[in-house]
């Protein structure tokens, strides 16, 4: 039990030491905007306890993406006028899955609501507080 915890907190201060990579995310963190480190760190110890190589169906990677959200990804920056593309391979980089969480929160969370942030990251832009309330309660923890 003491090893596995060590790996855990060794893990997850590896995640929180490395820089996010350039592009997107560094251009809406810059933009003060809001800092969603603790959101996006909490997410990831709920998805996969800090694991980038997790899978679990179609999603991956310490955030857990799935192939549909790389293409909404995608959709959101050719309508942009970017041409950078997320890959499916890009989910298995944490400094990628976060530009993608960044992406999607600038596009649907313009208010930057924390609570509609850890919702719809569960459940989708159309998520439901019920369905998504378990998963909010993890976060929220993992946050503290």
């Amino acid at each position: 039990m003491k090893r596995l915890v060590k790996q855990l907190s060794l893990s997850f201060s590896i995640l929180t030491l490395m820089p996010l990579s350039a592009g997107a995310a560094n251009k809406i963190e810059s933009s003060g905007q809001y800092d969603w480190t603790a959101v996006m760190d909490a997410i990831i110890l709920v998805e996969s306890e800090g694991n980038p190589r997790a899978v679990s169906g179609n999603s991956v990677g310490a955030m857990q993406i799935t192939p549909i959200l790389v293409r909404e990804c995608n959709n959101i920056l050719k309508a942009r006028g970017s041409k950078k593309q997320y890959s499916l391979n890009d989910r298995y980089d944490v400094g990628k899955s976060k530009e993608m969480f960044l992406l999607i929160q600038s596009h649907y969370n313009k208010t930057n609501n924390v609570e509609k942030a850890i919702r719809s990251w569960n459940g989708g832009p159309n998520y439901t507080m019920k369905s998504t309330n378990r998963y909010y309660q993890k976060v929220m923890r993992r946050m503290k």
